[in-house]
């Protein structure tokens, strides 16, 4: 029985945060992007990955205060209300950010369809369908349960990339003779390659904002979520640099811009083995993104609702599983449509866009917020130069994005 006086259970706690953090920016992302990056930076690929992870940093702080702030699951459309006091633009950014989410969840699906292809025959609609319709079941399961399992899926992906960083340690013997080829001049032209790759690479430091959807599910959230944010970007960070170093020791820029699967290549190559055991953790990589996607859009939908700005039917929490079984079902046949029907590949294009500006948006909202009030009592805040460096460097970003399309 459903009541909208139901409340979400808090039972995440700060490891199962963290787990849901790195699930949420690892993704499948990493195990194609490096030799993307690869292809644009050369030979210095991490350094565009660390040069990506410093401009991230800025809005990654921002909304560690934020969700410190204002701890519920409207998330950033809550810190657009507060920052700007505008319901219409504050329902607009979190539907933008719940569509992204959508559109997430729909291309990750059709990626799925294609890995399982490659075990065995199947209708990709079919796939399609039944991934989002198991996917929305878990959602709809238990927010413990289902942090849980992509808390599981997580340490698989991690899993997956130590294995790569343990089988090409000897080539990190190489690297004092390398070390002059990873160090760039002072080439504007240089520096431009660094920073086209770490436009590319940004996007695999993306997922930290989803996490603020779950606020009103996790234990002490004021103390626990600025740990959690900064320990996920961390290790996503150090795994992030050692297999793209690893990476650029093993193979060419030029194989690894032509690999379709630079992961397994990397396997194959330090080992000589077959690379099914990484096209295995891959799937669930892929599968792992969907779930979450699915969890942020749906909290923020029921956010959104609870605070009067969708209808009140999407607040509506089961009273067993205290999850918003309603606002679950919705996000899941939203993203069954998008998977189906929709172009997929322009949306995504278009929603990369709006996340940026919706990080522009956050930023200027916490400088707003933090002018009103600067010093709020038993939260932990960062210096105003941090929401406006984050502000000028999307603003960037943006520009560049825009460029792009």
């Amino acid at each position: 029985m459903a009541t909208q006086q139901e409340a979400l259970a808090r039972r995440i706690t700060l490891p199962l945060l963290i787990f849901y953090g790195l699930g949420n920016i690892l993704g499948a992302g990493i195990y194609v992007l490096v030799g993307e990056v690869a292809g644009i930076a050369g030979m210095f690929t991490p350094l565009s990955f660390l040069v990506a992870l410093g401009i991230v940093s800025f809005t990654a702080l921002s909304y560690s205060e934020l969700v410190t702030r204002f701890p519920v699951s409207a998330g950033v459309a809550a810190y657009i209300k507060e920052g700007f006091g505008s319901t219409p633009l504050s329902l607009a950014v979190g539907l933008t950010i719940a569509a992204a989410g959508l559109v997430s969840s729909a291309t990750i699906a059709r990626g799925f369809s294609g890995y399982l292809n490659e075990l065995f025959t199947i209708n990709d609609t079919i796939a399609v369908v039944c991934l989002l319709l198991l996917l929305g079941s878990i959602a709809v399961w238990g927010i413990r349960q289902s942090v849980l399992i992509a808390s599981l899926f997580t340490l698989m992906e991690i899993g997956g990339l130590l294995l790569i960083i343990i089988v090409g340690a000897p080539e990190l013997l190489e690297l004092p003779a390398q070390l002059p080829s990873l160090m760039p001049s002072f080439e504007l032209t240089l520096w431009g390659t660094i920073f086209v790759g770490a436009f590319l690479a940004f996007y695999a430091f993306l997922g930290f904002e989803d996490m603020v959807n779950i606020a009103e599910e996790v234990k002490e959230p004021t103390t626990v979520f600025p740990k959690a944010i900064i320990i996920s970007l961390i290790i996503a960070s150090l795994l992030y640099l050692s297999v793209s170093l690893i990476a650029i020791l093993l193979l060419s820029p030029a194989e690894l811009a032509e690999s379709k699967a630079p992961i397994a290549d990397l396997y194959h190559q330090a080992t000589g083995k077959s690379s099914t055991i990484i096209t295995l953790i891959g799937l669930f990589a892929i599968v792992n993104g969907a779930l979450i996607q699915i969890i942020m859009a749906s909290r923020i939908v029921y956010g959104m609702s609870a605070k009067g700005w969708l209808p009140h039917t999407l607040s509506l929490v089961n009273s067993k599983t205290h999850t918003p079984i309603v606002a679950t079902s919705l996000v899941t046949a939203v993203a069954i449509a998008f998977a189906l029907w929709l172009p997929i590949v322009v949306l995504a294009n278009i929603t990369s866009t709006l996340i940026l500006l919706v990080f522009t948006l956050v930023n200027i909202a916490l400088i707003r917020v933090k002018l009103k009030d600067p010093h709020p009592e038993n939260i932990k805040t960062v210096g105003l130069w941090i929401p406006i460096c984050g502000t000028i460097v999307n603003i960037i970003f943006l520009a560049l994005q825009l460029v792009a399309l």
